[in-house]
């Protein structure tokens, strides 16, 4: 089957965290066999802050690390999508791309026709930013698939769509899994962007604040760190490691004893459900994980046996020196989460979700074609 995704930015995650669940989903089905093409917009922010900062190593680094995916950047003025949609059976449209690229993609759909179209939403956007959100035109759309089942049905109750389904982010096993035999640098690393001031308080309170008391040796890796927080960072005695490319979060995961999830505020007041990739790659790669409170409405774990949940920074506190001197507590933690996740928490599994929502399209489309058959 020919599939064909749009999206920011798959070269790239820096301070792009769709990209890790797209490069999951890619992987796995090329592995399936499909013929799959991937396209991102020529100057796609987060490519041009990694290249300004980094220059092309890290380009590099990432066909290394997954060999055979490729992207194909263009630029939307000139974008033929007569020659780029020809063939297709499945395209997605995530929810990072310009509108207009939307809409011309939908009305494409409706003259041409001959492939499935689906939007992809993985953020926040529809709670916080919703005129933008209902700007998207996707009259032309089969519908989209939402990464939480609250965000799916505000698509429906607001008309934005026809048709919604729920799919989750999840690991990619091929890459995030245990590592064994890497020499310890730490007790604890977290890893997350700064934000939009989405987290500023929990952080203090559910991470820097419990290692402080703790005199844990930690590591905090991310993006958009401000002056003021590196600072108060050092003086907490914490190591600060700027932008760890996803490619390289096992490796780190694998030196370090525990680590924290603190969902940003719209996950953990609104959109109930949806706990971000984070846990999941932290799961899949075996080490032990606390969570500052969110609430996991979808049943997708199983909590204080897939990982911890502190309500506030001292119990955080308490659930960090525990799994730091009860090696075979944080074993049987970190073991019941992960197996959780390869049992129904993986890219594979997503992609037969979504191969199973194509199976459905299709099974529609055959039932109204039969129908106005009959009807002549």
């Amino acid at each position: 089957m020919r599939i064909v995704i749009f999206c920011h930015s798959l070269l790239s995650d820096w301070n792009h965290g769709n990209a890790h669940f797209l490069r999951g989903i890619a992987t796995e089905l090329l592995g399936r066999g499909h013929d799959l093409r991937v396209y991102e917009a020529e100057k796609a922010w987060s490519l041009q802050h990694l290249l300004k900062e980094y220059g092309r190593a890290p380009i590099q680094r990432f066909y290394d690390r997954y060999p055979g995916l490729t992207s194909t950047r263009y630029d939307p003025h000139t974008l033929d999508l007569n020659r780029v949609l020809d063939g297709a059976d499945l395209v997605l449209v995530h929810e990072w791309n310009d509108h207009c690229l939307v809409r011309r993609i939908g009305q494409h759909r409706a003259r041409v026709g001959g492939y499935r179209l689906l939007f992809h939403d993985t953020h926040h956007r529809s709670v916080t930013d919703p005129k933008r959100m209902a700007a998207y035109d996707l009259s032309h759309y089969d519908g989209v698939l939402a990464f939480g089942q609250v965000i799916r049905d505000l698509y429906l109750a607001r008309g934005w769509a026809s048709q919604a389904w729920t799919w989750h982010e999840a690991a990619d096993t091929r890459l995030f899994h245990p590592i064994e035999g890497l020499e310890l640098q730490g007790d604890l690393v977290w890893i997350g962007n700064w934000g939009d001031e989405e987290r500023t308080a929990e952080l203090w309170e559910f991470v820097f604040a419990p290692i402080k008391a703790l005199g844990l040796r930690s590591c905090v890796y991310g993006v958009r760190y401000p002056a003021q927080a590196r600072a108060a960072l050092a003086a907490s005695g914490v190591t600060y490691g700027g932008w760890l490319p996803n490619y390289d979060v096992p490796r780190t995961f694998a030196r370090f004893e525990v680590t924290v999830h603190v969902p940003r505020g719209p996950y953990a007041q609104t959109l109930l459900g949806i706990p971000t990739i984070r846990p999941f790659e932290a799961l899949a790669c075996g080490i032990p994980l606390v969570c500052s409170p969110w609430e996991d409405t979808e049943g997708l774990f199983t909590p204080e046996k897939d990982f911890l949940v502190a309500r506030d920074g001292q119990e955080m506190q308490r659930h960090l020196n525990a799994l730091l001197r009860d090696g075979a507590m944080a074993h049987e933690l970190a073991e019941h989460g992960r197996q959780t996740i390869l049992s129904r928490h993986t890219c594979a599994h997503r992609v037969d979700e979504l191969l199973a929502i194509y199976a459905e399209l299709e099974g529609k489309h055959l039932e109204s074609v039969e129908d106005t058959c009959a009807a002549d």
